[in-house]
């Protein structure tokens, strides 16, 4: 690790802004004043005269991360959702990365979807469940997943894409504690499912469930293949 590396801290920070000329950029300066470096930037959503966009920024060390959230709403109509730690760089390629490893490698390609689909979606964890008819069982987990046993899902089977309700009583209360927002997502019927959270937030949007889902639909069928 270089010292250069050492001297700054990675966060991903998502922000609402306007969608009209020069708003961007305007963020963009605002963040460089305060020495912040932004070192890729992913559309997650557009609509209604709004552009929501992660962006992953890089602050010296020392620096606190809230005066990202002061810089960025210095630029009028621009909000920010939420700022976190994040390890990595945004990569539009990453799905077909994840899709080729998949099928290069069928029988574990369960397991290599829940571990690629944090990466990809920025989400803490992810686990993927079959329904039987003694309940949920889970087949694969991504290594940062909770170990919370049997869970008891009362959504399963699950005929669509969707965020769930993190105050369910179903969600474990360690999950409530930290925020973790919830989404689902069939892979290819609707009793084998994949669960994601990313707990602290921010919310999933409409658009990353789409993504999630249509990601989903091509990995099983890879895996029927």
């Amino acid at each position: 690790m270089t010292l250069e590396a050492l001297s700054s801290v990675s966060f991903l920070i998502r922000v609402q802004i306007p969608d009209r000329p020069g708003s961007l950029g305007a963020v963009a300066t605002a963040l460089g004043e305060i020495g912040a470096d932004i070192l890729s930037l992913d559309v997650v959503e557009r609509g209604n005269g709004a552009a929501v966009d992660d962006m992953v920024v890089e602050l010296p060390s020392g620096r606190l991360p809230d005066v990202l959230i002061t810089a960025a709403e210095s630029v009028e109509g621009v909000q920010v959702d939420a700022v976190r730690p994040y390890a990595g760089v945004l990569d539009t390629r990453r799905e077909l990365e994840l899709v080729e490893e998949i099928a290069a490698e069928p029988r574990r390609g369960l397991q290599i979807f829940a571990e690629g689909v944090p990466r990809i979606i920025r989400s803490g964890w992810a686990v993927v469940f079959g329904h039987h008819s003694g309940g949920a069982e889970q087949l694969a987990a991504s290594t940062s997943a909770p170990q919370e046993g049997y869970l008891e899902l009362p959504w399963l089977p699950l005929p669509r894409a969707t965020i769930l309700d993190v105050e369910d009583s179903w969600v474990p209360e360690t999950w409530k504690e930290l925020g973790t927002e919830l989404a689902a997502t069939p892979i290819g019927k609707p009793d084998l499912v994949l669960l994601t959270g990313r707990p602290g937030g921010p919310m999933f949007r409409a658009a990353e469930v789409a993504r999630l889902a249509h990601l989903a639909g091509i990995v099983s069928v890879v895996l029927e293949e």
